[in-house]
């Protein structure tokens, strides 16, 4: 398939990228990867006017591990994650997903920041960035300003992101007992369903990709396993039932809503205890 016409500019600086989208207007769209916008404007079901592209702009693909916290660039790919023994160690529930998401072509082109801001609703990060608590900061005309990842995602293919801004940087605290694990569609690599859990001192967050029409956290899981010995397997089991339960879970010709519900539970259990046993 063929997209609509288009002009393309690219941005040296955050500050240009931002200037740009206000001289051009609803029809400006931020190119970073590509590998979520592309394929859309392939469909027509995207036909943006003009094409900014942020690729080339200096330091937003940094990788930052610095004490218990950590602060990935925009434009980090997911072979870049993938590859970093850092990030393995600090936030291994991040370091999953980006090993199991898409292709070898995906990883390679892709970045944190598109796949989070798409906010395609059986993507692998929102999950884990709402499990981590992570904050991310945008960049607009007003200047910068900080979203947790529990406001930012808002619905389907619906984030917080604003018309004139991009964003810049992701950021939470280490988490080194986390795990993602995920039951992934065998054509597109998307979760059908994708469970993060991250095991903090205050208490587990899991978070569940695939299922909604946005990635949520399970608020009831989380409860119930308070308190509960995460080696005791039955006990996990029984405190993840029901995982996905006041969702409005989505049905395909792949995965009905009952098999999405019921295999969250399963997910749920396998990435506590992957996350426990870290």
């Amino acid at each position: 398939m063929i997209p609509a016409s288009f002009d393309y500019v690219k941005a040296g600086s955050v500050d240009e990228a931002v200037r740009l989208l206000g001289e051009h207007g609803e029809g400006a769209k931020i190119l970073a990867g590509g590998h979520s916008l592309i394929p859309m404007m392939k469909l027509r079901l995207a036909a943006p006017s003009v094409l900014i592209d942020i690729a080339g702009i200096p330091q937003l693909d940094a990788v930052s591990v610095s004490g218990t916290r950590v602060t990935i660039g925009a434009l980090a790919k997911h072979a870049t994650l993938a590859a970093s023994d850092d990030l393995r160690d600090a936030a291994p529930a991040l370091w999953d997903a980006a090993n199991q998401l898409g292709d070898p072509q995906v990883r390679n082109r892709g970045t944190i920041g598109g796949a989070a801001a798409h906010g395609d609703p059986s993507a692998d990060y929102p999950a884990v960035l709402l499990a981590l608590d992570a904050t991310f900061t945008l960049a607009g005309p007003g200047g910068e300003r900080h979203v947790k990842a529990g406001d930012f995602f808002q619905g389907m293919f619906a984030t917080a992101l604003g018309e004139r801004e991009l964003v810049t940087r992701i950021a939470f605290e280490a988490a080194p007992r986390s795990a993602y694990v995920k039951f992934h569609h065998p054509a597109s690599h998307y979760a059908v369903v994708g469970v993060a859990a991250v095991l903090a001192a205050d208490g587990p967050r899991i978070a569940i990709t695939g299922v909604g029409d946005s990635a949520f956290r399970a608020h009831g899981v989380e409860s119930a396993l308070r308190g509960v010995r995460l080696d005791d397997a039955a006990a996990v089991k029984a405190a993840c039932a029901g995982a996905a339960r006041g969702i409005d879970a989505r049905s395909d010709t792949f995965a009905s809503a009952a098999y999405r519900s019921a295999m969250a539970d399963v997910f749920a259990a396998r990435a506590v205890a992957q996350a426990a046993s870290r």
